[in-house]
């Protein structure tokens, strides 16, 4: 079978490599110029498709009547997509008489659209996963191929999630490719009415809101600490990231954002309370809960929250 890739990121590599493994002939594969103001953390798949060989084009528009012609041209028997940030045009999908397959990473139909990794440590989810799927003109909306479930604990991150994420996509498709080879796969619709849809997240959206809960606050603190920008509050102009957090069920009477206590560095929610374990002023360096305290002068009854011009504009 021969095959073009459109792929990026750790997952798009793992996806290069699956194919090869399973003997499948990659025509070409196009990928995306890194983002100088981007924390490029993962590995190349420029770098993996030159070393294996293959051609490799990072076009800002895919989809333009001379990229379709050219992949015309490779008469490929189908199409992969892993971790490819743009949509593929019908006009593309069509060339291949198998058509086109995309790794997502969820369960789909549930967080359909970018970040869905993030997304489900945001919202508290104990469970995610991988979707192989057919390619439509809806994102992540056609049938799926196959899926490989994780569990998702306490202990996981943005950083840890990943990682797992990258061995599930591993292991769902040296199941699933040898029956999309072979033309033996089956593929089921997905139930529409238990879809979702998430957008892109912006480095503002680590902003912590103390009127949550703390397990909520918790959420977010791994959901984007490194290598993302980090979840983010102020003590009047100056802003704190915190990197690493613990959820504590002890509520106290006082304004959601106040300092309760230096050591260990703790600070009231609406319900319940967050143990900063590591963190920093911006700038400055990673330090440990306590340090942190003692560096910025914290004391007790000092108040986090939002930025104090932002307030003033109001």
């Amino acid at each position: 079978m021969k095959v073009v890739v459109f792929a990026y990121h750790n997952i798009g590599c793992t996806g290069v490599r699956s194919l090869l493994e399973a003997g499948v002939e990659i025509e070409a594969v196009f990928t995306h110029v890194d983002d100088s103001n981007e924390n490029v953390f993962f590995e190349s798949v420029a770098k993996l498709a030159a070393k294996n060989g293959i051609p490799v084009y990072a076009p800002e528009d895919v989809n333009h009547p001379l990229w379709v012609e050219k992949i015309r041209a490779m008469k490929p028997d189908a199409l992969f997509s892993f971790y490819y940030r743009n949509m593929i045009s019908q006009e593309v999908l069509d060339i291949a008489p198998k058509g086109g397959f995309n790794l997502h990473g969820s369960l789909l139909p549930t967080y359909r659209g970018r970040a869905p990794i993030n997304w489900a440590l945001v919202n508290g989810e104990t469970e995610t996963g991988v979707t192989l799927h057919k390619m439509v003109q809806k994102a992540d909306a056609g049938d799926i191929v196959g899926q490989e479930k994780i569990a998702i604990t306490d202990e996981d991150t943005a950083e840890t999630l990943h990682k797992r994420m990258n061995v599930a996509s591993s292991d769902l498709l040296s199941k699933v490719l040898p029956t999309i080879v072979d033309g033996s796969f089956k593929a089921t619709a997905q139930d529409e009415s238990k879809a979702t849809y998430f957008g892109r997240r912006t480095p503002a959206d680590g902003e912590i809101k103390w009127s949550n809960d703390s397990r909520t606050v918790f959420n977010l603190v791994r959901a984007v600490t490194e290598p993302f920008p980090g979840a983010f509050t102020f003590l009047g102009e100056r802003k704190l990231i915190i990197w690493n957090a613990e959820a504590s069920d002890k509520t106290y009477d006082v304004t959601p954002g106040t300092i309760v206590a230096t050591s260990p560095l703790t600070i009231a929610c609406a319900q319940g309370s967050l143990i900063v374990k590591s963190g920093e002023a911006e700038n400055g360096l990673y330090l440990g809960g306590e340090q942190l305290a003692a560096e910025l002068h914290l004391v007790e009854g000092m108040r986090f929250g939002p930025q104090a011009s932002a307030l003033i504009k109001r």
